[in-house]
């Protein structure tokens, strides 16, 4: 199975991509994290990047606040799907990030994700590891079933209750 990249720009993206690494740990997909900044550290996010492929990756995860130009930054030297996750920082609840992730240029695609939507991210990444793994897809579905029971189930509560 091929693994997933996740990129935060600074370390206070931790608890969001922990909700990330939780969820693929759930699905048993192997991954690696790592910081590296957009702005800060250009040349070893750039490596990572370029070199992600022949490493056995097969979808990058970014992570960033603020001005977020890490999911971009990345896929300007890739052709893995890469997946951005804005981080809420102060000030803007994270629209900043938003914008400037989902803003790319034509020819350099960044999927996007809710703010803060680290779990999602990662059930994305296993959608699009899912398209050349059965197990994978099985599993995926099964959490949808588990999903919609435990909705079902909510349902029914509340029906009870009033």
């Amino acid at each position: 199975m091929k693994k997933v990249g996740i990129i935060m720009g600074s370390d206070s993206d931790l608890p969001i991509v922990r909700k990330a690494v939780d969820t693929l740990r759930a699905f048993g997909i192997p991954f690696e994290v790592h910081v590296y900044s957009a702005h800060r550290t250009p040349g070893e996010a750039r490596q990572f990047a370029m070199e992600a492929r022949e490493h056995g990756f097969g979808v990058l995860i970014a992570a960033a606040g603020m001005a977020a130009h890490l999911a971009g930054a990345l896929a300007a030297n890739t052709t893995l799907p890469v997946i951005g996750i804005p981080c809420r920082s102060s000030g803007s609840q994270g629209m900043d990030a938003l914008l400037s992730t989902v803003q790319m240029p034509s020819g350099i695609p960044v999927a996007t994700v809710a703010i803060d939507g680290g779990t999602n991210a990662a059930l994305l990444a296993a959608q699009i590891l899912a398209v050349e793994d059965a197990a994978l897809a099985d599993k995926l579905d099964e959490k949808r079933r588990a999903d919609a029971a435990t909705v079902l189930k909510k349902d029914a509560a509340i029906g009870a209750s009033i």
